[in-house]
Formats: C-alpha cells, structure tokens, sequence
C-alpha cells in the first residue's frame, strides 16, 4: 500500500477505498524471460471492485509521457459474492483517451474472491484479478511516530534528527489487497528498450468520469501532498507533471531534507521522480527505480531520499509467501 493515504486527511480518494490505488509493480516473469509483468492493485479493504471505475495501466514506449498502450479493466457490480471483468487493449492515438477504449480483448471473466485465482488468457496476454496477499511491507506505526499529520499535513512533515521511530514490526503481514496482474510478451511493450508505466482510476460522476487517483513512484503521492494539492496530483496527467509540480517537490525537499534548490533537482533527476511514471528497462534486473519487485524496500528508499539520508532503515523483510509463477502475489490471508 505504498500508494495508499492519497485521499484527504490520509484518506482513500473522493472518500472511496475502491478507488485506492495502493501499489504498481513491473518486472521480468522469474519463469520465462521473454514475458514481463505489471501488478496495479487497489482497494485494502477487498470487498469489490468499482462497477463505475476504469483502472487503467498506461505505458509510454516512445518517451513523450503520453499513453501508447492502454490496459483498462472495467467491472460489473457485485452481486451473490460475484463480479466480472472486462479488460480493454488501445494503442496509439486511440490510447489517450481516458475512457475504457480500444480491442475488448477479456468478456466477463470472474473476479477471485477465493484462494484459488482465475487466471485468464487471451492471446499472448494473462490476466488475473481479485483477492491476493499484500506484498507491501511497513512499519504504519513508526511512520506515524516519525510525522506530524496534523493540520492536513498528511506525511510531508517529519521529526528529523532524533531517535529511531521504527518499531520493527510490519503492519502489513496479513493484509489482502485487490490485484490486477497482466502478463506479456516484452517485446509487447513496446520499449527501446525501456518504457514507463502509470496506474489511473477513474470514476463515472453523474456521467463524467472523475480521475480519483493515480499510481507511478511508490510513495510519491503521499509523501509529497497535503490536502490542499492532492485531489489535484491525483487528477493530473504526467505529461504536465514537471511544470506543475516541480517547484512544489523543491520546496518539500529543502523542508525534509535540507536540500539546496539544485541538490533538488539532481536528486529528482536522478530517479526520475518527475513526471510520476515507474521507468522500466526490460533488459536490466528489476529492482525500483527500475521496475518494482515485492522485495523492494521502498518505504526505506523514499525516507531516505526525502531526507537526504537522515532517517534510518526501518530494518523490515519482504515478505515470504510470495509466488514464482503467475499471478506472483501470495494466496489471500483467512479474514
């Protein structure tokens, strides 16, 4: 849930957990290296999917920030325990729209609810939706030690420079979340050889479609908004993320970090923060900042990064009930 708490107030967005976006990740299949795989998951509560809502993995192949590929899941409403899923494929122009566009390439499939996952496949594609273990791991408690969330400040306003917040417990070993996983052929990415990948939610309003929330850099929407920025983070486009945001992210990092204004924007440039977009090179190990796997510490690496350095590791494991094949996130926790 690196993503989580972009609502108001460390809230779910627009107040809805169903829209919560909570983690992006994308890297090589361990069992077959000509396939890639990109996890988008939502919803901490588990209890459905949006039937209003269209999640959507965007993927930039030609590095002008806009969407070349879309992948848009759209659900029925919930009903006796079921829900279904479509998934939508659009390239090129057709791609920018927000909408759920493009080739329906799944028609009804079921959601998992249940320890056993549908897996689902079409053409060279596999999907998978529905309950599975967190990979997330964090210590919730040390980084509400570590911030002052009051006023609206969410995690933008950290205690520097005294003893270790860390508990060394993680909150998130019997957590579920809902996933959806998509598995291809690299070369369908498109990249040369590298892309970047952005998550989007959005959601039908009296018939306009609201974007909630977005997911790019684990931990970037939270650690870098207060409630009088984040619905606007959340509904803006990564094309317009450098002009819009970038003098925001500078004045943040001279707080936490004590950075100089060109110390900033190294440190930006270094890991690509802005636009918003997870970069992956295919033929690099994945590891954040390139791709994301479940063993990534990125609580860790984005403390420390805000803090040039300051705030100590937070000494957790990944955890162990991941998966080496498809749909790699662990069977869901008994409730």
């Amino acid at each position: 849930m690196s993503n989580h708490f972009t609502g108001l107030s460390l809230g779910p967005p627009l107040g809805d957990q169903r829209l919560d976006l909570c983690d992006l990740y994308a890297f090589r299949s361990p069992s077959d290296p000509t396939r890639s795989a990109i996890i988008l998951n939502a919803n901490p509560s588990c209890d459905e999917f949006h039937p209003d809502a269209i999640y959507r993995l965007n993927i930039d192949n030609d590095g002008d920030c806009l969407t070349d590929i879309a992948i848009s899941y759209v659900f029925s409403p919930k009903q006796n325990g079921r829900q279904t899923f479509d998934v939508y494929l659009a390239r090129g122009a057709q791609s920018h729209s927000p909408e759920a566009v493009g080739e329906k390439i799944v028609s009804g499939a079921e959601v998992s609810f249940g320890p056993k996952p549908n897996i689902v496949r079409a053409g060279d594609f596999t999907f998978f939706t529905g309950v599975r273990s967190d990979a997330f791991f964090f210590d919730y408690d040390g980084i509400l030690a570590l911030y002052d969330t009051s006023g609206g400040r969410n995690f933008t306003a950290p205690h520097l420079g005294g003893k270790s917040p860390w508990t060394g417990k993680d909150s998130n070993t019997e957590a579920n979340v809902l996933s959806t996983v998509v598995e291809m052929p690299t070369s369908a990415l498109g990249g040369n050889p590298g892309v970047r990948i952005w998550g989007r939610c959005s959601v039908r309003n009296d018939g306009k479609l609201v974007h909630a929330d977005r997911a790019g850099h684990p931990s970037v929407s939270s650690f870098f908004n207060t409630d009088e920025t984040k619905e606007e983070y959340n509904a803006s486009e990564p094309v317009n993320d450098r002009e819009r945001w970038l003098e925001l992210f500078i004045h943040l990092m001279g707080h936490t970090g004590d950075y100089t204004r060109d110390e900033a924007i190294t440190a930006i440039d270094a890991h690509g923060i802005l636009p918003d977009m997870l970069s992956f090179d295919p033929t690099k190990p994945a590891g954040y900042p390139n791709g994301r796997t479940f063993a990534d510490d990125v609580i860790n690496f984005r403390l420390s990064f805000l803090s040039k350095g300051d705030i100590p590791p937070d000494g957790l494991l990944p955890h162990t009930d991941t998966l080496k094949e498809f749909p790699y996130l662990g069977t869901p926790h008994s409730k």
